[in-house]
């Protein structure tokens, strides 16, 4: 009579107990494992469609790292409810958590929202030679953290990117030309229409200033100590520097060769001596 009723009881807590709660084990870890599949997928979906947008690879690789971690959240959350789990007070641990590390870690986040725009809007690129943060270089790495750039001494400067996003930003490769400025100062005496004429012969022999855009040559200005001729021929953008400085050299070495000054400042001092 006994070994009956234990074995009743048992049943009972078979049914009771262990049966539901076997169904809803099941249960959670049917919709986990499903869950992280189709989470799989959609994460796959959304980076084939940010590719066939031309999104940078570091931005889709991290966002899809962020959307599949937020969808296994969601995966963990549908299986503990299944298993009768109060989620409520999982999603208030989670908000806690979420807002002390937003707190403590505030510059970071900074610097990854920027990344992000700065990946996303594309304001330079990788290769490009440009100036922002006070930092002239050329890009090495675009990271969701910080910039990498390469100065012209050959100098590694790693740069948060909430800095360079919240200044000024120069791309000087962002054009396939740029204009060559100067201010050439010749002397009163000298005659500007032949200074210009060499000018013209100088550009007109070197193949890297370009004639579509013309370059311009004009008188500036009447200093005080010279007249100044403007000179403004084109270049491609990987030639600047080298044409620049030859351009100079040359204007040097053939106005000193032709008689033309350079003048330089200078002042008359006139002593007045007074009657003791």
């Amino acid at each position: 009579m006994d070994a009956e009723i234990d074995i009743d009881k048992y049943q009972a807590l078979i049914e009771t107990y262990a049966i539901p709660w076997g169904i809803k084990l099941i249960a959670a870890i049917a919709i986990f494992v499903i869950g992280r599949i189709i989470a799989k997928f959609i994460v796959r979906l959304i980076k084939k469609v940010m590719e066939r947008a031309n999104v940078e690879q570091t931005l889709r690789d991290f966002l899809g790292n962020i959307l599949q971690a937020i969808l296994l959240v969601v995966v963990v959350i549908a299986a503990l409810e299944q298993l009768g789990v109060n989620t409520t007070s999982v999603l208030a641990v989670f908000a806690a958590a979420g807002l002390a590390i937003g707190l403590a870690f505030k510059d970071s986040l900074s610097n990854f929202a920027t990344g992000i725009m700065l990946i996303m809007f594309r304001p330079f690129k990788t290769g490009d030679f440009i100036e922002a943060a006070g930092i002239a270089g050329v890009v090495e790495h675009i990271r969701i953290f910080n910039t990498v750039m390469r100065t012209g001494d050959n100098r590694e400067i790693i740069v948060p990117n909430s800095q360079i996003y919240g200044g000024i930003i120069t791309n000087y490769s962002a054009r396939d030309t740029r204009r060559i400025d100067l201010v050439i100062g010749i002397g009163y005496e000298d005659n500007i229409g032949t200074a210009k004429k060499i000018i013209e012969d100088i550009i007109s022999k070197d193949d890297r200033l370009l004639t579509d855009p013309a370059p311009t040559i004009m008188l500036l200005e009447l200093g005080e100590s010279s007249v100044d001729i403007a000179v403004r021929p084109w270049v491609n953008s990987g030639d600047y520097w080298p044409a620049r400085a030859d351009l100079l050299e040359n204007i040097k070495n053939t106005f000193d060769a032709e008689g033309i000054s350079i003048p330089y400042p200078q002042r008359d001092v006139h002593m007045v001596q007074s009657a003791a």
